[in-house]
């Protein structure tokens, strides 16, 4: 008896630890949308074209250049997803990738263009969701809890289901901006 007592305890302590994990990374974190104007940032990217799970690897390359090969450093990535994976075959999937440049680096934008590709994020309308950004676990909770909010939302209140949808990850702000271009 004593030792399925503390199997039980042991069981206990696992799911607790579990739950523990799963509500920090955002796991319960609840939804809530705005339609807002957003945009004005200026881009610094480079296009992809295949399974939005190699995003990271992009944003990563995109960041370390900026860093070591011009000293600019950004402290908010983002990815431009057009297509959605569920209806658009994942070698088809379209992206831009990479890292928001701070206002005080905007003047250095002739010194990468010919590295990179760069616009400036039009002002406009958006559907925005924020998730708690603690790690790459944060990325997956909220792929898995944003999305299909999102989708509902969408659907609930008559915006149209197709069009690119952006996420900032803003590291010093410890969050992931979702944004739905209307």
């Amino acid at each position: 008896m004593k030792i399925f007592q503390i199997i039980i305890i042991v069981v206990a302590l696992l799911i607790a630890i579990i739950i523990g994990f799963a509500a920090y990374w955002g796991a319960f974190k609840s939804i809530r949308f705005s339609v807002v104007e957003q945009g004005g940032e200026t881009l610094v990217y480079e296009e992809m074209k295949g399974d939005y799970r190699q995003s990271g690897v992009v944003m990563d390359r995109v960041y370390y250049s900026l860093l070591n090969d011009y000293k600019i450093e950004t402290f908010k990535g983002f990815g431009i997803y057009f297509d959605n994976p569920q209806k658009v075959e994942t070698s088809k999937l379209r992206s831009e990738l990479g890292c928001i440049l701070e206002e005080s680096d905007i003047n250095r934008v002739s010194e990468l263009e010919g590295n990179f590709k760069i616009k400036t994020f039009s002002k406009g309308k958006c559907i925005v969701a924020e998730f708690p950004y603690k790690g790459k676990l944060s990325v997956m909770f909220g792929i898995m809890k944003v999305y299909p909010a999102l989708n509902k939302f969408v659907k609930n209140n008559g915006y149209n289901q197709e069009g690119a949808i952006m996420e900032i990850y803003d590291t010093p702000g410890k969050k992931i901006i979702y944004r739905k271009i209307l």
